[in-house]
């Protein structure tokens, strides 16, 4: 793999620190430089109110489109209810071997199950979901070792059960070994 950039566009308020611990844990992780930049869009055009959530493949799509052309790859942070026409809910998607993914908090959060907030956990969910969105953009598909932040994760307590880290054979596929 020979990658130079990675560029996460923040569409929303997230918190300096927040976000500064995002950059330091997906640098550390693929070991390489890494932009963070704001991003303004309207999401009422992403909006479906029959489902009241927002439509991850056009989201997607349109991050795409603003991905900057000096970037590698670029993931769009978000902090709504995503879908896609298929499932329930996502926490994110990818474009398989593409430029581009989105990542959304919204369903990370203790509170969206009737828990007491845990910032420390939002955190760690939502890097290993950036990773792991990150991961697809260079081909990874999903992995079966259970604490590889490849592992598909249906739930947030499938997330919790991994690592923030690619196993063995993940990072041999990306050339990161």
């Amino acid at each position: 793999m020979n990658l130079q950039t990675i560029t996460l566009i923040s569409f929303g308020y997230f918190e300096k620190d927040f976000l500064e611990q995002i950059v330091e844990s997906v640098q550390h992780e693929f070991n390489c430089s890494l932009n963070l930049k704001d991003g303004h869009i309207d999401l009422s055009e992403f909006y479906d109110p029959g489902r009241r959530q927002y439509n991850g493949n056009s989201l997607l799509k349109q991050v795409d489109a603003l991905a900057p052309p000096e970037s590698d790859k670029t993931i769009g942070l978000f902090n709504v209810d995503l879908f896609i026409p298929i499932l329930t809910f996502i926490f994110g998607q990818a474009f398989l071997r593409g430029r581009s993914g989105i990542t959304s908090m919204y369903r990370l959060n203790n509170t969206s199950y009737g828990m007491e907030m845990d910032v420390r956990l939002l955190l760690d969910r939502f890097i290993k979901e950036i990773i792991h969105e990150l991961g697809h953009t260079f081909g990874l598909i999903h992995c079966h070792n259970a604490t590889c932040v490849m592992r598909s994760s249906t739930y947030v307590e499938d997330i919790d059960q991994k690592r923030q880290h690619f196993c063995v054979k993940c990072l041999d596929e990306l050339g990161l070994k």
